[in-house]
């Protein structure tokens, strides 16, 4: 894994993507070229009396620019304060963090996003270098980022109300489209991780699945972000494993849920 590094990056563009979501895109070279699918950094507020930073997950990487960009729902004041920042403003960023995903010997992948674990399956859409089918989940029809996935795979979208693609969540579309693959790759809330576990398992497909959770610190020392496993930690001694430090991303029978 990378060296983490903590430093100041300079904001190169923020925009609004649609209601609550933001596009932030940052320039620090080391991070950028160090940077794989899957992994996360963590931004810092400029508010001392805010002391944990709040992890996004890396939604794209520009290695010969040097930059990375973040997409991301405010969700508290933190993130609030992220939004109102401007193009040329510096912010303290550390990183890239966790895993990432491995994506060697995969012939025909199944990529599935949810919600917010939507951006951080594009770079992964843009690196993977064999077949893809490329299966968002959404509330609505506010299907934000799926275009953009569209140059790398065939894109099926679904649709809690069914006002777009197939109605239901990313299991119905999958299927609803006879979808098949030799590997998965998913990020979203933990109900729909947990369905994609079931599914992978009773079909045999393996998978690797990419964990939401609550953080404090970002590297493993808090133990705040813990979720159950079936082998016991080295670290904790007991069947859990750190998120942030030995995900976000666990192959799908490493977990429970």
């Amino acid at each position: 894994m990378a060296t983490k590094i903590k430093t100041a990056a300079v904001i190169t563009s923020i925009t609004k993507v649609t209601n609550g979501i933001y596009s932030m895109w940052i320039k620090e070279k080391c991070i950028a070229v160090a940077a794989k699918p899957g992994q996360f950094i963590s931004l810092f507020s400029k508010d001392g009396s805010k002391l944990l930073p709040r992890p996004i997950s890396i939604c794209e990487v520009n290695k010969e620019a040097g930059e990375l960009r973040l997409v991301y729902r405010v969700a508290g004041e933190g993130t609030r304060e992220f939004s109102g920042l401007n193009a040329g403003d510096t912010i303290e960023v550390m990183g890239p963090l966790g895993n990432g995903f491995s994506f060697s010997n995969v012939k025909k992948a199944i990529l599935i996003g949810g919600g917010i674990g939507i951006p951080p399956m594009l770079e992964l859409a843009k690196q993977l270098p064999c077949e893809k089918t490329i299966v968002l989940g959404y509330r609505d029809q506010d299907n934000f980022l799926a275009e953009e996935f569209r140059p790398y795979g065939n894109v099926v979208i679904s649709t809690e109300d069914g006002s777009v693609g197939t109605k239901g969540n990313v299991i119905d579309a999958i299927k609803a489209e006879q979808i098949e693959g030799d590997m998965i790759f998913a990020c979203g809330p933990t109900p729909m991780l947990k369905g994609v576990q079931t599914y992978a398992l009773e079909n045999n497909i393996n998978a690797e699945l990419s964990l939401e959770e609550r953080m404090a610190c970002g590297i493993g020392a808090c133990l705040a972000c813990v979720c159950k496993s079936k082998e016991k930690d080295h670290h904790s001694n007991v069947k859990n494993k750190r998120v942030c430090k030995d995900g976000p991303v666990f192959f799908v029978d490493e977990i429970e849920f």
